[in-house]
């Protein structure tokens, strides 16, 4: 009965030595860089905010679609 309760005692000791080891090793993931905010323009046409690097641009100004810019410039 000893020799079992020594060998459950050694298992339970590696056990948590083992779990504490990877514990340690694992760093927290790095946190992503925030996103720098975009200038918003207004579409000429319907006057929707939109991304300024999604505009369509056109001779009298900015605009959020293609058809917008067709149908305000033709």
């Amino acid at each position: 009965m000893r020799p079992l309760l020594l060998l459950l005692v050694l298992i339970a000791g590696v056990w948590l030595w083992r779990s504490r080891q990877g514990a340690a090793d694992k760093s927290p993931p790095a946190k992503p860089e925030p996103r720098k905010p975009l200038d918003m323009v207004s579409c000429s046409r319907c006057g929707m905010h939109i991304p300024g690097d999604e505009i369509v641009i056109g001779k009298q100004g900015a605009y959020c679609s293609v058809d917008h810019l067709q149908q305000s410039e033709s």
